[in-house]
């Protein structure tokens, strides 16, 4: 009954928002991929119409990747509009993480067939977005349902990236770590160096300790 509890709580959270819209879309925004030592860092935009439910939905770090997997087909079945987008890691290193991660989730709100009211973004700060009404929710994937479906199609999104990285480069087993710094990850950048997809601003501290002895 817990699941269900929390379910019901996550769409009532959105229907609040929702009545002060007057009919208004309400858009929620998340991304995925900030922490990793290597790829691109996405984000995706999702408009879920009032009476729309998804059993099940959560914060997508809190459910197995079959059930994400699952959830990223209804979720793309029945939202109004969704959006993935992304960063490189390019822009990661040109703008800094955090801007990326704005930068990917002004693209997926940008990129919506549908121009919403209000958009609702995971965290303590906002994508600006121009011309658009933004609102921070802080544990947002937690709260919102909208949050909570980007947050499942920008986790299943990224990963799925990382599993094609990981053919291309099949030396650094992304598809086990996705990118993140691992134990098996780092053994892997020692064996053969960082790949053209490592954020070597990540890397820095670790190339300095190496350097140190420490």
């Amino acid at each position: 009954m817990a699941e269900k509890k929390d379910l019901n709580t996550l769409y009532e959270f959105d229907s609040a928002v929702r009545n002060e819209l007057d009919g208004g879309l309400l858009c929620g925004t998340d991304e995925a991929g900030r922490g990793p030592l290597a790829g691109d860092v996405f984000a995706a935009a999702v408009i879920l119409k009032e009476g729309v439910m998804i059993e099940g939905i959560n914060d997508s770090k809190k459910l197995t990747e079959k059930k994400r997997n699952a959830l990223y087909d209804e979720i793309t079945e029945k939202a109004e509009a969704y959006c993935i987008a992304r960063a490189t890691v390019e822009e990661i290193e040109d703008i800094n993480i955090l801007n990326a991660a704005m930068l990917a989730m002004r693209r997926a709100v940008e990129g919506l067939s549908e121009k919403p009211s209000l958009v609702i973004a995971d965290g303590n700060k906002c994508p600006d977005i121009p011309e658009t009404d933004v609102r921070c929710v802080v544990k947002g994937d937690a709260n919102s349902a909208s949050i909570a479906a980007a947050s499942v199609l920008a986790k299943v999104a990224r990963d799925r990236y990382m599993e094609d990285m990981a053919a291309k480069y099949p030396e650094y087993h992304f598809e086990k770590h996705k990118g993140y710094g691992t134990k098996l990850h780092y053994q892997m950048i020692d064996e053969n160096g960082p790949s053209d997809i490592h954020r070597m601003s990540f890397l820095k501290k670790y190339y300095d300790k190496k350097r140190s002895g420490e």
